[in-house]
């Protein structure tokens, strides 16, 4: 199914297509995270660029990494699909308080 990346190796290039991260250039990384996202009320780390408002889930998590190829070169863009099950880190915003 389209929403599932079991066992699809096309799984990234199709939603990121879908999700029109490939209009005007190549997005080169996304990550899908197939389960409910932690809330904001998890641990609190510091995000990769210094910022505060970051939180790691309590538990592992299923999420499918894309990363563009060597090959890709827009408007043909080209996505490396990995599943990995592990812990996210997620930023938080606004009020209420969400992930972004």
């Amino acid at each position: 199914s389209g929403s599932s990346p079991s066992s699809n190796s096309n799984y990234c290039n199709l939603m990121m297509f879908c999700r029109k991260m490939t209009q005007g250039k190549c997005k080169p990384v996304n990550t899908f995270v197939h389960e409910s996202l932690a809330d904001c009320s998890q641990k609190k780390v510091t995000c990769k660029n210094g910022q505060t408002n970051c939180y790691q889930s309590k538990s592992t998590m299923r999420i499918t990494d894309c990363r563009e190829t060597g090959s890709s070169k827009y408007p043909n863009c080209a996505y490396k699909t990995t599943q990995v099950e592990k812990r996210i880190i997620v930023a938080c915003a606004g009020k209420p308080y969400v992930p972004v």
